[in-house]
């Protein structure tokens, strides 16, 4: 789920800037009014499907053709028709009558259940670590497992609720003008809840907003209350004891000691059988604190969420363990490529889960924990498809890689229209619409500390990225729109890669062009890549190849126009369907391998060849992709240059801590203030630990942070430094 919040514009100003701001916005510039619409056609993008590999009938019974033409609603609108009741007093009173009329589930007899419960019923009888032993079932352990219940979970309370939602129906409509959610989307969640099993929903928390809308949305549609477990020791006990009668959780302390410790068996037994999805309202207080900017502004919000398409979990569970193959660590795989000790990349999968371990998670089997970290990537990758683009991220993306030195307004307005639309040509929706002028000034105003407008003679702006500190703050918001242009990105910069060592990085694009690029090659360099780039960046879903990947890449890259197959002589035309003899090696191919999709001969893909499209548009395009991935290959690469200058060992976050400000110091000498991010510095030193560049050592301390032996040479570092500088295009 994804909760998305965009300010529209103000429609009066409040200082002197905001009217200079205005004046130079109504200084003669004047163009054509053009709308800006989140959909292309008839329909708007359907985000958030399940995986068609690992849950195909969740894919096909949970959706249905018609739910794209179902629309939005306004949740928090409540009227007179929203009740059963008509009249001059009941439009008064509607918001109180709507919450009477909300249906709140019963609550069952939850001790009563947990303690008949199996895991709980072999504590207390012995047959488990820590248990009470045969004939010690005693009223004394039921009415300590009750005690223990008591402390996580008390019964719902129906007028507390009520009360709550009619106070939190108000408080909403004071601060948004809407809250949109997708009718489809919900109906899928319905189709879901009909079946009689439990739901379980996972928020992004793309926002503090999300603890009170998720619940009021959910409750407000009919699906009961959400249940969320909460640390007791962040809470006063009086808000402790009114979040518990609000359907809050409190985990006991006894359930968060070590798993070989044989006090609190009984607790950490109760809390297992007791995760049943009902539901918490979030305290309104923090909300109010953390939107205190807004208050007194005369700015009211628009927020839409979204429902990603609910899957089975006993599904995925028995689908995905046959999409399990073998793997390889991130130093088997591509060091002995770094070192120039071979050229052949192992045809194999990356084993690479930076997934936290947790006590619960240790307490699995090690299967189940791939399964659970696994599970992970599919939510994540599910999460960032449904995430709305907005209108920020498309103007910081433009201003920082496309536009550094500066833009005209005229331009930018229709680069701006050219963005939004490439982005919903591939799949992904965007949070905002209007006419095309108010959305750019609109977004300008929201970056103004950013961006610098200087009025010209012609009429026109010229818009101005600052120099500093705040295009690290570009640099985050741009990578909002990075899922969108993620393959095309890989590709430009694994063909960079490529011409990098045949043609000079700063030659014409004609003579770039000239370079014939193999499918083998092209595969090679994006395999390198992608086994480069960190998997929360790349969201591999783990049912899928790499080297499905790759061939996705490539098409993706051929779609958009930047290679053009090219026929060598004396090979078969690609267009060439007549009768062909058939390998002799098997026609039947491993379940996902679309390597060569064209034909079942895995050597004709041999032949196949690519220039770069001599397409005017193309040499812009071909660098604005390439430098979509440059903040964090650029981190990557100074990482490599600081090997040699870190003070090691060190802690992991000492030595984040010393990388971080060495970003920053080069960032001061050299101006790359997009790679001076602590999230950069964290994603570097992760990925050198997995590539075998930096190991983790045991001390009496704790674990310390070594340089390997491989690359304790400054030659080697300096092998590791090219292989990154190679994908980056200044």
């Amino acid at each position: 789920m994804d909760t998305m919040l965009e300010a529209r514009p103000q429609t009066h100003q409040r200082s002197s800037h905001n009217g200079q701001e205005a004046s130079l916005w109504s200084s003669g510039f004047r163009m054509k009014l053009e709308a800006v619409t989140p959909f292309l056609g008839k329909y708007r993008p359907f985000v958030g499907r399940c995986c068609q590999t690992c849950t195909p009938k969740s894919w096909e019974s949970l959706f249905h053709r018609s739910i794209m033409d179902l629309g939005f609603c306004n949740v928090i609108l409540v009227k007179e028709e929203n009740t059963r009741f008509r009249g001059w007093l009941v439009r008064r009173l509607c918001y109180f009558l709507w919450s009477l009329e909300q249906h709140i589930p019963p609550c069952r007899d939850a001790p009563q259940k947990i303690v008949e419960s199996t895991r709980v019923q072999d504590v207390l009888s012995g047959r488990a670590p820590g248990g009470a032993g045969e004939g010690q079932m005693s009223n004394l352990v039921k009415k300590e497992v009750q005690r223990i219940l008591g402390h996580i979970q008390a019964p719902p309370r129906p007028f507390l609720l009520r009360l709550f939602s009619w106070a939190l129906l108000r408080f909403l409509n004071c601060l948004f003008l809407n809250v949109q959610l997708h009718k489809g989307q919900m109906k899928m969640v319905h189709e879901a809840a009909q079946a009689g099993l439990p739901l379980i929903l996972l928020s992004t928390h793309k926002s503090l907003l999300d603890g009170i809308l998720l619940p009021f949305v959910l409750f407000s549609q009919g699906l009961g209350v959400l249940r969320v477990a909460w640390d007791p020791r962040t809470c006063s006990p009086a808000l402790r004891a009114l979040l518990r009668n609000l359907g809050g959780l409190f985990l006991p302390s006894e359930a968060n000691q070590s798993l070989d410790s044989s006090e609190g068996v009984l607790a950490r037994t109760v809390v297992h059988a007791a995760s049943a999805p009902l539901g918490l309202w979030r305290a309104a207080l923090a909300i109010l604190w953390s939107l205190r900017s807004c208050w007194g502004c005369g700015r009211r919000v628009c927020v839409r969420v979204h429902l990603a398409q609910p899957f089975s979990l006993q599904e995925y569970t028995s689908n995905t363990r046959s999409c399990w193959g073998s793997r390889q660590t991130l130093e088997q795989l591509l060091q002995p490529i770094v070192l120039g000790q071979c050229t052949v990349v192992p045809d194999t999968e990356k084993e690479q889960e930076w997934t936290p371990v947790t006590g619960p998670l240790l307490s699995l089997k090690e299967e189940d924990q791939l399964l659970v970290r696994r599970l992970s990537r599919h939510i994540l990758s599910a999460s960032v498809a449904s995430s709305a683009v907005m209108s920020t991220a498309i103007m910081a993306t433009l201003l920082l890689f496309k536009h550094r030195k500066g833009v005209f307004l005229s331009q930018l307005l229709g680069d701006f229209s050219w963005l939004t639309e490439e982005a919903l040509l591939r799949g992904f929706d965007v949070g905002f619409s209007g006419q095309l002028r108010c959305l750019v000034q609109h977004t300008l105003s929201l970056l103004r500390v950013h961006v610098a407008l200087l009025r010209i003679h012609q009429g026109d702006l010229l818009v101005v990225p600052r120099p500093g500190p705040g295009l690290t703050h570009l640099a985050r918001l741009s990578a909002e729109l990075l899922p969108a242009f993620l393959s095309e990105a890989v590709g430009a910069c694994a063909v960079r890669g490529l011409l990098a060592g045949r043609v000079p990085p700063e030659g014409p694009w004609e003579l770039q062009g000239i370079e014939l690029l193999s499918q083998n090659e092209l595969y090679r360099q994006i395999l390198l890549l992608v086994h480069l780039l960190p998997q929360d960046l790349l969201l591999l879903q783990p049912c899928q190849s790499s080297y499905c990947y790759c061939q996705e890449v490539l098409d993706r890259l051929i779609q958009c126009g930047l290679l053009v197959a090219e026929e060598t002589p004396g090979c078969q035309p690609a267009c060439d369907i007549g009768r062909q003899r058939l390998s002799s090696k098997l026609l039947w191919k491993t379940s996902g391998d679309f390597t060569d999709s064209d034909s079942d001969d895995f050597m004709e893909a041999e032949g196949r060849y690519f220039r770069l499209s001599q397409q005017s548009r193309c040499p812009d395009f071909f660098l604005f992709l390439c430098r979509l991935l440059s903040p964090l290959l650029k981190a990557f690469a100074q990482a490599a240059t600081f090997l040699h200058q870190g003070q090691l060992p060190d802690t992991e976050s000492g030595y984040t801590e010393q990388l971080f400000q060495f970003l920053q110091a080069t960032a001061q000498e050299e101006g790359i203030f997009e790679c001076a991010d602590p999230n950069l510095a964290i994603s570097a030193i992760w990925t050198f630990r997995d590539l075998g560049v930096l190991q983790q050592m045991p001390s009496p301390e704790g674990p310390r942070l070594h340089l390997s032996s491989a690359f304790a040479s400054r030659d080697n570092q300096e092998k590791l430094e090219q292989f990154i500088w190679q994908f980056i295009c200044s």
